[in-house]
């Protein structure tokens, strides 16, 4: 059993095919890589290497978290995942079914799983009315205007909008948060498996944050849903997620329970981004930065562990050879030889 995973209700989780015991998400090396050009009559340029080998499960039921910072391949992911861009590598099954494959076509899998984004303006067509937006997925899959209509309505209702006041309304007649709503609602109108929010709520202030957060949570229970929550704040992912996968250039440096991750940290990019989490103890106040320096290029990233040019901790086998994701504890693995007790790593030794 996956530590920190929801517990599933007697007879599964609904519209559970493969049991509880089957990963509802489970992607195996995922790879996106975007070519530069570097001039008018030039046919092949450098290589951005955005996402560069992903493997990880999403449990049926759970909120997996990806943190990471700017430009690690955190949204790419979740874009290959959603299938907006297509991968160059790697597979992607749902529910134990290839997506685009025989048994679950790319129609049938995006009914199952959807995304809300960060800017929840540039998401709603400005012509369309609250109504429409959220009505429009359901008309295109054969539902009536009249069935589409009326689950809308109630959508707005659960997602805390009274339709009377708001199923007429245009996108900028709305604040961010009830557009934030909006979105959410017509993510659940095709009555989604997998909900993806990629930064869903760091575009708002925190108490409408905290109102969708929990909204969130409420959803979640009410509808049976699973979550691939992407944040930058630390905080708010501690507080939705029951695992956590940490990114950082293109790669996965941990993957592990929520709180075993945040209480001890296997990987020290782990460690350096949770203790640069502000902290309201004055007696635990930062004093020396614990991260210092900018990524490496993604064009042309150093070799061996990704991290090594930025960590305190490097010793020369990180800097030729590359680490797996190795077994850190129970359901915890991370990217680097410190985990490895025979991986010869001089701290190790000492």
């Amino acid at each position: 059993m996956i530590i920190g995973a929801p517990t599933p209700p007697p007879g599964g989780f609904p519209r559970d095919r493969g049991g509880p015991g089957q990963p509802l998400l489970s992607v195996k090396g995922l790879v996106k890589h975007f070519g530069v050009k570097k001039g008018f009559l030039t046919k092949a340029g450098p290589i951005v290497r955005a996402v560069d080998g992903v493997d990880f499960d999403v449990v049926k039921g759970e909120t997996l978290g990806i943190v990471g910072e700017s430009g690690c391949g955190k949204s790419t992911t979740a874009r290959l995942v959603m299938q907006i861009i297509a991968p160059d590598a790697g597979d992607i099954l749902f529910d134990g079914e290839r997506v685009g494959s025989q048994a679950l076509s790319l129609n049938g899998f995006r009914k199952q799983v959807q995304m809300v984004f960060q800017d929840s303006y540039a998401s709603l067509n400005p012509r369309l009315t609250v109504e429409d937006t959220i009505a429009f997925g359901p008309k295109v899959h054969g539902a009536s205007g009249r069935a589409a209509t009326t689950r809308a309505h109630d959508l707005l209702h659960r997602v805390g909008l009274e339709p009377a006041r708001f199923a007429g309304r245009y996108p900028h007649e709305l604040s961010g948060g009830q557009r934030q709503r909006v979105n959410i609602a017509r993510a659940l109108a095709l009555d989604p498996r997998l909900l993806i929010l990629d930064e869903a709520v760091s575009a708002l202030d925190k108490s409408v944050e905290a109102q969708v957060l929990n909204l969130l949570l409420d959803l979640k229970d009410e509808f049976g849903l699973t979550y691939m929550f992407i944040s930058h704040d630390l905080n708010v992912v501690r507080f939705m997620s029951n695992r956590v996968m940490v990114m950082y250039l293109g790669k996965v440096a941990e993957f592990g329970p929520s709180e075993a991750l945040f209480e001890t940290p296997k990987h020290p990019y782990t460690g350096a981004l949770l203790a640069s989490m502000p902290s309201m103890d004055p007696d635990a106040r930062t004093e020396t930065a614990p991260l210092t320096g900018d990524p490496p290029n993604p064009i042309n990233p150093p070799p061996g562990c990704r991290f090594n040019p930025r960590c305190a901790k490097s010793a020369a086998l990180c800097g030729h050879k590359e680490p797996t994701l190795l077994d850190a504890g129970v359901d915890h693995r991370a990217a680097c030889w410190l985990v490895d007790p025979a991986s010869g790593h001089p701290r190790i030794a000492a």
